[in-house]
């Protein structure tokens, strides 16, 4: 995003007056943002349909995601940058039809292949639309508290847009089918189409910044090359030369990315702001929210669906502890903001969600829904306080004309920690599960007599449930193994608790380490701002109130 401060760019925020239509814009740009927030877990309902109905292995609904977020976190800030010479409301209209079509394309993908490809090109309409969304709301409201409550608004709804997507997609889903999850952005795109059309006001950044091509493109390459290893390691083989070498591309133009940011004029994404401790710890909670309960809500939905057997839609009521508790975090961190000082708040917010990760662990086969209740509870408290204040946390670490640019990066953290999370996760999931599944299997008996399960009948078994199919393995067991049915279903169970267990202890456990180390890069940027201040001046709380002091 733009170096400039947002006030800069229209008389609203200049005199310190709210420009006439900033509701009507304030709307719009949530309208847009719910969507496409809801676009990110909406699908976990739809995964089930998706896999059975295109023959999608576990990479192919990896992809489903991750296909959607990747261009989130490469093109956002490209997308502000050119929001900021070319107009935010001419990006957020480009961006929010690219994304309607998009949603149209993937109802009607007829494979995964497809569907995957025009997941990619809806993520490209989402980044236009979140690059300059905050920008828009810069624009017309003026520093102070009124654009304070109108970044919290936006945040709670980015919460409530991740919150609603299990449960109306499951609706939907029982009702109309998977692609009725696309189909429900054309009437909620339109609206917000014609209305950013006729009430919002064009606005303008630092137009005399170039856009860091460079940057973007060797962003982009470092963030495929690496969650496409990962995603296809366990199939391809962890020390194949394919994945290796990708490994080892991502490593080079990760570098590359970093030389350059630090010699370029106009860098994609400012080293100097993201190297200031606490802004690099509001960045990593960011990062560590979506990385970790975010991206196990996929998961978490595979398993209540394909192992638990509930319908899309009773899955979505089941994970609604989540969905309520992730409603209410929202405004219990706007008002925790106030009572206690956001070098406490960010790190508080990060450990309700590795308590609620460790206290969702412990599956086993006999292990039902209700286990995961109280998890779900205390995990979404901290993702909703973390939507909710994430952006002006940001804004505490950083000089007013860097605003753009801190609240860009928190958001491509969050596209980012979803990108790797799912990767990673769906990684430990296959591996744990096909394990379990292989050695069950190996040792499978009925009454005391071993069973011998053929290796091709056997790789099908345990791909599909490395796949998360669960259950859904059972149609295609041929007859001949009927009675040893029973004891094939509690190896499925097995082996999807496996997966689960593994993927939701390395989410609980990445959440507590990165707790600790954001918790200590805030408080060291705390300390060095006390150790160089002037004798006799009182360093603040860093409440939000105070963020444009640094």
């Amino acid at each position: 995003m733009s170096h400039r401060a947002p006030e800069q760019t229209t008389s609203a925020t200049t005199l310190g007056a709210r420009a006439p239509h900033a509701r009507t814009t304030l709307t719009v740009v949530c309208l847009g943002v719910f969507m496409l927030l809801l676009d990110m877990t909406i699908v976990s309902a739809a995964l089930a349909d998706i896999q059975s109905d295109l023959s999608a292995d576990l990479s192919g609904l990896q992809w489903v995601v991750d296909g959607y977020a990747l261009p989130m976190a490469a093109f956002l800030l490209t997308a502000a940058t050119l929001g900021d010479r070319l107009g935010r409301k001419r990006m957020y209209v480009s961006g929010l039809a690219l994304f309607v079509a998009a949603s149209i394309g993937c109802a009607m993908a007829g494979n995964i292949t497809t569907l995957d490809a025009v997941r990619v090109v809806q993520g490209l309409g989402g980044a236009i639309m979140l690059g300059v969304s905050l920008p828009m709301i810069a624009a017309v409201y003026p520093v102070g508290k009124g654009r304070s409550t109108a970044i919290a608004v936006y945040g709670a709804v980015m919460g409530a847009g991740s919150a609603a997507g299990p449960l109306l997609g499951g609706a939907l889903v029982d009702a109309f089918g998977w692609p009725s999850i696309f189909f429900v952005n054309i009437p909620i795109g339109a609206v917000a189409l014609v209305v950013a059309l006729v009430r919002v006001e064009e606005s303008l950044g630092d137009t005399t910044r170039r856009v860091d091509v460079l940057g973007t493109v060797t962003l982009s390459i470092t963030l495929v090359t690496a969650v496409y290893a990962i995603i296809e390691g366990n199939a391809k083989g962890w020390t194949s030369p394919l994945i290796l070498g990708l490994f080892a591309l991502a490593a080079l133009f990760a570098v590359a990315f970093v030389l350059w940011e630090l010699r370029v004029s106009d860098p994609l994404m400012d080293l100097s702001v993201v190297r200031r401790p606490g802004f690099a710890g509001v960045s990593l909670a960011a990062f560590i929210t979506s990385g970790t309960l975010i991206a196990a809500t996929n998961y978490l939905a595979l398993y209540f669906m394909n192992t638990l057997e509930f319908t899309p839609f009773e899955a979505g009521v089941r994970a609604l502890p989540l969905t309520i508790a992730c409603v209410v975090g929202a405004p219990v961190g706007m008002i925790v903001t106030r009572k206690l000082p956001m070098h406490q708040v960010v790190p508080l917010s990060t450990a309700l969600i590795a308590a609620g990760l460790w206290a969702m662990t412990g599956i086993s086969a006999d292990t039902g829904w209700t286990h995961f209740i109280t998890g779900m509870v205390v995990a979404g408290l901290g993702v909703g306080m973390m939507s909710a204040i994430a952006s002006d946390a940001a804004l505490t670490f950083v000089r007013e004309a860097d605003a753009g640019m801190a609240t860009g990066v928190v958001s491509t953290a969050r596209q980012i920690g979803t990108v790797i999370g799912i990767a990673g996760m769906g990684a430990l999931f296959t591996h744990f599960a096909t394990s379990s599944a292989k050695d069950d299997l190996a040792s499978l008996t009925v009454g005391g007599v071993p069973v011998d399960v053929p290796p091709a009948e056997s790789a099908a078994i345990t791909d599909g449930l490395g796949s998360g199919a669960g259950l859904q393995i059972l149609s295609f067991i041929p007859d001949q193994y009927n009675a040893a049915l029973s004891e094939i279903t509690r190896l499925v169970r097995d082996a999807s608790a496996a997966g689960l267990q593994a993927a939701l202890l390395a989410a609980a456990a990445a959440a507590t380490v990165f707790t600790f180390a954001v918790y200590g890069l805030i408080r060291a940027d705390r300390q060095r701002s006390a150790a160089t201040a002037p004798e006799g001046v009182h360093i603040h709380d860093d409440h939000p109130a105070h963020s444009r002091s640094h």
